[in-house]
């Protein structure tokens, strides 16, 4: 039999699925599973987004779209970044990906060689690391820890860029901790990045909207504009408008870099769904009001759970700027015994005997980059946050 290739060596099952498909498996079995692992907002998509989708088909937009995406998306997504950023793009700065995932891996395809290293503060969303050695990478891993609130400093990403740095990656607000730099922090981390031409930024600012306590959220691009020739800027639709399963995603950057990942994405998608981006066209150009609205919400929901978490024995959980994500430290809770009998020696023991014991799923902060941790998504309905917290409360109390 032939045989596979040895480039599947690099690519892992992130833990996310792995507890996302136990968890299924349980419900499955008749068990109350309460999920806190999918980072998928519990919102309906807009209704004017979805009859746009609609009319769109009826018009006639069902063939093939170009493949950097429709000019009216596009011109959409200039608004965007003018009315959110200040930033202006002209229209060959602009591409179209099915969901910002492919935007991410069509930067790292379009530009890394053998040997290049990618900046990546952790905690991490996990697919950056498994992109980037895909592509022929290696991580490069910066340690924001929680005591510097989760965040990088200028001096840490300094000492981790070498000669052969090609990419710094920068997700505010973060996945998985909710952490986001301010202004200034943001402008501090774009001084060192002046001093290295070699290398580009990424800013994945898929969760910008998700802000919390009058944060206000400024990306590289803008903060730092001798960098933008430099910078490449991904957001779309999926969090802030919970359009998930519309696959749009769009990045800004410099013309070569975009008509590379274009070229990049012709070989592996092609273009988007037409009906998608007439779709994300009208969340973008609609009324925002729903923005500010659905982060008030969220931002509930934050406090419920950093306040029930914080009063769980042997968990410290941090109240996070941004995102839809807590990560609290069972750092108390290491090396205690489940009522079942499990011995907790890891984040992931934790995980498996919560899930397992009590029927709440959650992801160990090991897959994210840090442990002892837990990311837990509070992107559901508050009932189900109150029922979940109290069955951590109920299992942390338990441990012996």
């Amino acid at each position: 039999m032939p045989s596979l290739s040895r480039r599947l060596d690099r690519v892992r099952t992130p833990a996310l699925v792995t507890m996302t498909v136990r968890a299924r498996a349980l419900r499955a079995q008749g068990h109350k599973v309460i999920q806190l692992t999918v980072g998928e907002p519990d919102f309906a998509t807009p209704d004017h987004a979805i009859a746009e989708a609609h009319a769109a088909a009826l018009r006639g937009e069902t063939k093939y779209p170009p493949q950097d995406g429709t000019l009216r998306l596009k011109q959409a997504v200039q608004r965007k970044f003018r009315r959110d950023q200040g930033l202006d793009y002209a229209l060959d700065e602009i591409m179209v990906g099915n969901g910002g995932k492919q935007v991410l891996f069509n930067a790292l395809m379009a530009s890394i060689d053998p040997g290049d290293q990618v900046v990546i503060p952790a905690p991490y969303w996990s697919a950056y690391a498994l992109m980037a050695e895909l592509a022929g990478a290696e991580p490069v891993f910066v340690p924001c820890p929680q005591n510097h609130g989760f965040k990088p400093r200028p001096e840490d990403i300094e000492a981790a860029i070498t000669p052969r740095t090609k990419w710094l990656l920068l997700n505010f607000p973060n996945n998985p901790t909710g952490a986001a730099c301010s202004p200034a922090e943001m402008a501090a981390i774009g001084a060192v990045m002046l001093r290295h031409p070699q290398s580009w930024v990424l800013c994945d600012d898929m969760y910008e909207h998700l802000v919390y306590d009058g944060f206000a959220y400024r990306t590289m691009a803008a903060m730092v504009p001798d960098l933008r020739d430099r910078t490449l800027t991904v957001a779309g639709v999926s969090k802030s408008y919970a359009m998930t399963g519309w696959r749009i995603g769009f990045g800004a950057g410099p013309k070569a870099l975009i008509a590379g990942m274009v070229n990049m994405q012709g070989q592996a998608t092609s273009g988007v769904s037409a009906v998608g981006q007439a779709a994300a066209a009208a969340a973008l150009d609609g009324p925002q009001d729903l923005l500010a609205e659905r982060a008030a919400i969220y931002r509930r929901r934050r406090d419920l759970v950093v306040d029930a978490l914080n009063a769980c024995p042997g968990l410290l959980c941090h109240r996070p700027e941004g995102a839809f994500y807590v990560f609290p430290s069972i750092a108390g809770c290491i090396g205690r015994t489940s009522q079942a009998g499990r011995m907790i020696a890891t984040d992931a023991d934790f995980a498996t005997a919560l899930l397992e014991e009590q029927f709440v799923a959650t992801v160990p902060g090991s897959s994210f980059g840090m442990a002892p941790y837990l990311r837990i998504s509070y992107a559901t309905d508050e009932a189900s946050l109150i029922e979940a917290c109290g069955r951590i409360g109920a299992f942390c109390a338990g441990l012996r």
